[in-house]
This record gives structure tokens, sequence and C-alpha cells, in this order.
């Protein structure tokens, strides 16, 4: 028999994490018993006995965000796979996760099911990810097309962004209005297939743009 995978669950909304736990201990191979209602709790109820595949984290808590935790686990539990679970579905917070440590990021629309699925395939080395999650991570990595470069005004956008202006800093420096500067960057946007000021400033630090 294969060893069981041993599941924790910080999540502040009891019936989302009750019924979670509920479901994942009536599968095989799993068992789901450190619960706690936030990154402070988690911590009480932790012990130096206690052991951790696969530790499902909701991102906004209370006191310390799932973000900010990230780190704090893997120092207690460095071999610990994190699968975010959250509402958010945003490009920040998603590669901020990743970036932090995370192995997987479920919606919270997922199914029962489904989370019980990716449980198992994140503790077997395999992708966790809700479908436009997924699809979000592709397109992040999926080269920018060739046919539209962006014009110099845009790569001047681009740059100021970079070094750290505000949109109304960009104006001011650039001497155009707000709504230019804000047209400008969703025309950035459409051409690099992006979807955030996080994203674009990686692509540009990376020397794509």
């Amino acid at each position: 028999m294969k060893d069981w995978i041993q599941v924790g669950i910080i999540e502040d909304d009891p019936h989302i994490r009750e019924m979670v736990a509920d479901y994942l201990n009536q599968q095989p191979r799993i068992k789901c018993s450190v619960l706690g209602d936030s990154v402070e709790h988690f911590f009480e109820i932790i012990t130096p006995q206690t052991t951790l595949h696969v530790l499902i984290q909701d991102i906004g808590l209370p006191g310390k965000s799932g973000l900010e935790a990230i780190s704090l686990v893997k120092q207690r539990f460095p071999e610990v796979d994190i699968l975010m679970f959250s509402i958010y579905d945003d490009a920040d917070r998603v590669f901020k996760a990743f970036c932090a440590g995370a192995s997987g990021y479920l919606l919270k629309n997922t199914r029962l099911d489904e989370i019980q699925k990716a449980v198992v395939n994140i503790y077997e080395g395999q992708a966790a990810m809700s479908p436009s999650i997924a699809k979000m991570v592709i397109d992040y990595f999926r080269p920018t097309p060739t046919n539209a470069p962006l014009t110099e005004k845009e790569n001047m956008v681009v740059q100021l962004l970079t070094d750290g202006l505000s949109y109304k800093m960009v104006a001011d420096r650039m001497q155009i209005s707000m709504n230019t500067v804000r047209s400008h960057i969703r025309n950035v946007y459409k051409k690099l297939h992006i979807h955030s000021k996080a994203e674009l400033i990686s692509k540009k630090l990376k020397g794509e743009i």
C-alpha cells in the first residue's frame, strides 16, 4: 500500500475548511488533520511530531497573508508542497505565490474531487493548477510575437514604469495626459499578451522587451 498523504489546511472560512477536510478524509491515502484558521493558529497547533506533505492555504487570511506565510511554512517544513486555494486569479498574486515557493494554485470554485486530484498530483510531483491559472502561466512564458513592436513612446512608458514611476509621474515626465498614459499601457499589454504591471516589469527586467 502506498504511503498516506498528510494534508493540512489554513482557511479562515470554517465551512470551507471543514468541507474540504471532511471530503479529503474520506478519500484513499489522504489524512487531513492539521486545520488552522490563520497562519498564526497553524503554527500554534503543529508540534515537532507533525508530518505534512501538502498544505492547502488561502491567501486572504486574518493576520499574516497566505503569501507571507509561504516562506515561514517552508522554513518549518522544507519538503511541503503548498497548494494555494484562493478567490484571487489576478496575475500579480498568482506569480507572487509561485515565486515565493508555492507548488500549485487552485481557485475556490474548484470541485471537491478536483481538489483531491490536485493533492495527489502535487504529492506525486505533477502540476496542480486551475485551468485559468494554467493558461495564465502558459501565456506568461509564451514568446512575444515579433510582428507587434512597441512604439518609441510605448517603450518610454515601459522604461519609466520599470524605474518605479507612478502613472501620474510618467504623464508629467512625458508631458502627456493620464488618459494617454493608460492608452499606451493598454496597447503594450495587448501587444505583449500580458495583464498586469508586474508582468510588464518582469518582461522588461528579463530583457524580453
